[in-house]
């Protein structure tokens, strides 16, 4: 693959030589009527652009807290649940025969504390078996309200109003403890999530407002930084921010955003818009050379500011350059030059 700098010197050379071939015969043309500006010299806050993920602020990876089989699941993807809704419920049948076997133990310890007690009233029993038999009684009931819980996790419950984000398995599939099986975004509250360039986070802080730009949507709308690391990420150089969407935004989690972050300000070049024309692709302008004849430049360019552009590299503050060049117009040729 050629390199930019090769193309661009071998369209030099190409237009070198057309220019040559040309000369002769712009001089003869009659001189065209134009308009010339100085190229003007200006500093400007740059602005950097970088991108982020929209994310709601409420969301849960949901996991299942003991071993089992999934066996309902009755949510879809993106459909909204209600707080406190079943999202899903596990089948473990060694959780509920452990519930079983515990309650048949503490039932038969308290028949055996009932007739203990009996025998204690009438002076057959003595207080130790009674304080024994309450003794496994009490840590029966312990283990009962443990093994009453882990079945309680069979049923797994929306923890606040969300929808289903994303669905990691299916009814059937085995759910191990801490995998997750659904994400689950809350639907209230977003945020912008951000890698800020390590250079231009000095001068931000919490509550700057930045300008975010979504694909398709029909304008900019600005949000606010929320949360600023105070560490750098070492690989892409970058400071993780969260930016504070207002409600009424229309967004949606996952979705890739454009942040643009103004930067220090810097001195460029700025000629009319449209006294840049292509050749190819090649950008070229028109100076006003000796003599009041065209002179063909190749530029490149680079942002733009309304009705004007950078130029990064190929004119001089110095220059005057045609306004509106008319296709018609050669290297050489003489221009009349309008006050």
């Amino acid at each position: 693959m050629k390199s930019p700098r090769l193309v661009l010197l071998a369209g030099a050379l190409v237009l070198a030589g057309c220019a040559r071939r040309e000369s002769r015969t712009a001089e003869t043309l009659p001189p065209v009527r134009v308009q010339a500006v100085a190229v003007q010299r200006e500093a400007l806050s740059v602005v950097v652009e970088t991108s982020g993920t929209v994310r709601a602020v409420q969301r849960a990876a949901i996991a299942a807290k003991v071993p089992g089989t999934i066996a309902t699941l009755p949510v879809a993807l993106g459909r909204h649940v209600s707080a406190g809704e079943i999202l899903l419920t596990l089948s473990a049948d060694e959780v509920a025969a452990r519930v079983a076997q515990v309650r048949a133990q503490l039932t038969q310890i308290e028949r055996e504390l009932v007739r203990e007690r009996t025998l204690q009233s009438s002076g057959a029993g003595t207080a130790e078996a009674v304080k024994s038999l309450e003794d496994r009684a009490a840590q029966t009931q312990a283990v009962l309200r443990e093994a009453e819980a882990l079945l309680g996790y069979t049923t797994i419950r929306a923890p606040f109003d969300g929808v289903i984000a994303r669905k990691y398995v299916e009814a059937g599939d085995y759910a191990a403890p801490g995998a997750p099986l659904l994400q689950f975004d809350g639907r209230e509250a977003f945020e912008i999530e951000v890698g800020l360039p390590e250079s231009l986070g000095a001068p931000l802080a919490v509550g700057t407002a930045l300008e975010i730009e979504i694909a398709g949507a029909p304008a900019r709308f600005r949000a606010t930084i929320a949360e600023l690391s105070s560490a750098a990420d070492a690989t892409a150089r970058t400071i993780t921010a969260k930016l504070a969407v207002s409600r009424g935004a229309k967004v949606r989690p996952g979705q890739f955003v454009r942040v643009f972050v103004p930067g220090a300000p810097a001195s460029v070049l700025l000629v009319p818009t449209g006294a840049v024309s292509l050749f190819g692709q090649m950008e070229r302008v028109f100076t006003v050379g000796e003599n009041h004849r065209a002179s063909l430049r190749l530029v490149k360019t680079g942002a733009g500011h309304g009705d004007r552009i950078e130029i990064v590299s190929g004119l001089d503050a110095t220059d005057r350059i045609v306004v509106a060049p008319p296709a018609t117009l050669r290297d050489g040729q003489p221009l009349d030059l309008v006050p």
